[in-house]
Formats: structure tokens, sequence, C-alpha cells
């Protein structure tokens, strides 16, 4: 901290100067020290099948989906929104925007068969792929399947930035203080409901690491 006061104490405009000091000052503060554990929020789950409505919650298709705007009114072919939490008011193409739920929403999640694969026809066994948010696919199964599984395996992604990952790894920014924590919270959340699903008696989960 020594070598940041001595950079703020060069800085010639006293009101910037000020400024700064005063915000380093606030950081200071919140720093803390030891194993620490941020409850966090993740992004928002875009519902693509929910029609974009007056008063809905929205995101752009193109942008990112914790970027959430209010829909105001629809005219025609666009929407007029303001963002969340600001009074930015900004106007969209309709077919720009995808209905959005934050977390804690209450969703009714559902299966919908988009294709299958028949057995052989002297086997019995069956196996079901279900392409969805990982958090919202669990809570669909443990409408059904609680306390009868015996094995789950994951594959989550680890927040180390790579690129070669169908999925994003880069689960929250690299020089966010409270990363570890934030991915700590994120499993978290999926962990309990993987508990719930598992079978008491004879249980086994199963994380890859890389």
């Amino acid at each position: 901290m020594a070598a940041i006061n001595d950079l703020i104490a060069q800085i010639e405009n006293s009101e910037l100067r000020a400024r700064i000091q005063a915000e380093v000052d606030r950081m200071n503060k919140q720093k803390k020290f030891g194993l620490v554990f941020e409850e966090h929020l993740p992004e928002c789950t875009p519902l693509y099948d929910i029609p974009v409505k007056r008063g809905a919650l929205v995101a752009l298709k193109t942008g990112k989906v914790s970027e959430v705007y209010r829909v105001l009114k629809i005219k025609g072919d666009e929407a007029e929104c303001k963002k969340k939490d600001a009074d930015e008011i900004a106007t969209f193409k309709v077919n720009e925007l995808v209905t959005v739920a934050e977390f804690g929403d209450a969703i009714y999640p559902y299966l919908k068969p988009m294709d299958s694969v028949c057995n052989a026809p002297d086997s019995d066994l069956w196996h079901t792929l279900i392409e969805a948010d990982n958090y919202h696919a669990l809570q669909l199964l443990e409408y059904l399947y609680a306390g009868k599984v015996d094995c789950i395996y994951i594959d989550p992604p680890y927040n180390t930035g790579a690129r070669d990952w169908k999925y994003n790894n880069d689960y929250v920014d690299g020089v966010d203080t409270y990363r570890h924590s934030k991915w700590l919270s994120m499993m978290q959340k999926r962990l309990k409901i993987a508990k719930k699903l598992l079978n008491p008696k004879d249980l086994c989960i199963i994380l890859t690491g890389s």
C-alpha cells in the first residue's frame, strides 16, 4: 500500500487525488483475510420459449445475459426498455431480445423431446440426454429421482480461463478479488441438489479436474 500512496501523492490535481485516495481507503476497509466465501448469484437464465412482452425481464441475445432490461412498452416490432437498477432507456428490435429469469425466480422446467435413437431389438437399456442449464436440469431431476441416483459424474468449469472448451471456462473475471469464492458459491448450489438426488445408502459422486 505504501507504493500506491506514494503514487497518489504525485497526482497534481488535488480533486482527483482526493477522490482516488477515498476510493483506495474504501477498498482497504472492505478487504478481508483468511478463507473468504462470498455468496454470489450467477447470471440470468435465458428462456427462449417465453415470448417478449411488456413488463418482462429481457436481455439482448447477442449481449451479456447479466445486462437485464425491463420492457416498458412494445410498439410494432420494437420494444422500449429500461435498464435494471439504472435510468437508462433504450429501444431494441423485439427479435433481438430474449426473456430471462433471474437466479431464484420460479422456473418450472420440463423435458421437451427433440430426437431419439433406438436401441438394438434385443436390448432393454435406455438413456436420456438432457441439454439444459445444469442447475435447472438438476432441479427437474429432483422431482422424480430424489434419493434414487447411484452415481453422479460431473466435469464443471474450473475458472482457469482456458479457451479450448466447448463451454465457458472463464466463469468469473480473472481480476475479481472474489473469483475463487464466487466459483465455490456456484458449485455449492449445484452440489446441494446433487446430494438430494443421490441414494443415501449406496452413492458415489465423481468430479473431474483439469
